[in-house]
């Protein structure tokens, strides 16, 4: 069996560094390049591992990579997944999959249309921590699930983030659809019903920096998620996932970053955690390809990926309106 030969288009988001370090890392792949209108943003890249240079992402569609891996501003995940989707590449596309329902579905069906496959970039669904809570409830060792406290917090990186044509809003959309896909997987029900809470508190800017979104399932389910950009620079780390899953017969507490060394250094002039848990990002890198080499569907959908968003875009609605938001 050939390698697969993928293409990384954008580095505008963070993620897309530890996905290229992913990739590195495995020998059954070519990654035939880079592209990207900044060139300044991905040089580093370049130059280490000697990759080419594409100015313009439709060169790299034009050649024979069997997939992509997108990781631009989230107002462009419609246009160039779909553009690949044309060009016969399956996708890996940044959380949030798109920033309106409509482009969602657009996305979904160019791929669907192009027989090619779309899938949203969820690695916290490949910690090993939640893939035992996720067991523990499907074996009903809490009970019935009542209600779900969650939180997703962390730091404001600024930049097109704080963009709202860019990015689609601030803390919200960017934390809340990580702990909804989980929620989503784990509880096997739909969404009914967001009520939303947000304001800029933190750092001044005309954005949401602080959200709390509440979301009825069909099962009967409560959860209430703390989705901000809360966290300051002197905080030892700087994003969170926390999850306590309150059952009729127990309760399930989730704290991924508490794997950590903590540092005390007169150098830094703070204290620092190191984190030394799984990687989830080259496990969500792994999975995909496996997906693709081995010809099945890949684990986490474009449906999957709408499914989570539409619940922050209600929250934003319902932040609007001032009032719960009917899904």
């Amino acid at each position: 069996m050939r390698s697969l030969r993928i293409g990384m288009i954008s580095f505008a988001h963070l993620h897309a560094v530890s996905y290229l370090q992913a990739l590195m890392q495995r020998n059954d792949i070519e990654l035939i390049g880079i592209a990207d209108e900044n060139k300044e943003r991905v040089e580093p890249f370049i130059r280490q591992y000697g990759l080419p240079y594409y100015a313009d992402y439709r060169e790299l569609l034009a050649s024979d990579a069997d997939a992509v891996i997108i990781s631009s501003e989230n107002s462009r995940h419609a246009e160039l997944t779909i553009e690949a989707a044309k060009q016969k590449k399956h996708v890996l596309c940044e959380k949030p999959l798109g920033i309106s329902v409509e482009e969602m579905r657009r996305m979904i069906e160019a791929c669907k249309e192009n027989g090619v496959q779309l899938m949203t970039s969820f690695p916290n669904r490949y910690i090993p921590m939640v893939i035992e809570a996720k067991q523990a409830i499907e074996r009903g060792e809490i009970g019935r699930v009542a209600a779900v406290k969650a939180t997703n917090k962390g730091e404001m990186i600024g930049g097109w983030f704080n963009d709202r044509a860019l990015s689609g809003g601030g803390s919200i959309i960017d934390h809340t659809v990580h702990v909804m896909d989980l929620l989503n997987w784990m509880l096997r029900s739909k969404a009914v019903e967001v009520y939303a809470e947000a304001g800029s508190l933190f750092h001044g800017v005309d954005i949401d920096d602080a959200g709390m979104v509440h979301v009825k399932f069909a099962n009967g389910v409560i959860a209430a998620l703390d989705a901000s950009w809360s966290r300051t620079r002197a905080f030892p780390y700087k994003r969170d996932l926390t999850m306590e899953i309150v059952g009729t017969d127990g309760v399930i507490s989730i704290d991924y970053f508490a794997q950590i060394n903590e540092i005390y250094s007169e150098a830094g002039g703070y204290a620092e955690w190191s984190y030394w848990g799984d990687n989830k990002d080259e496990l969500l890198i792994d999975d995909f390809i496996t997906c693709l080499q081995e010809g099945r569907p890949v684990s986490i959908t474009g449906e999957d990926g709408y499914r989570s968003t539409v619940i922050a875009l209600a929250a934003y609605e319902s932040i609007r309106l001032k009032k719960p938001v009917k899904l």
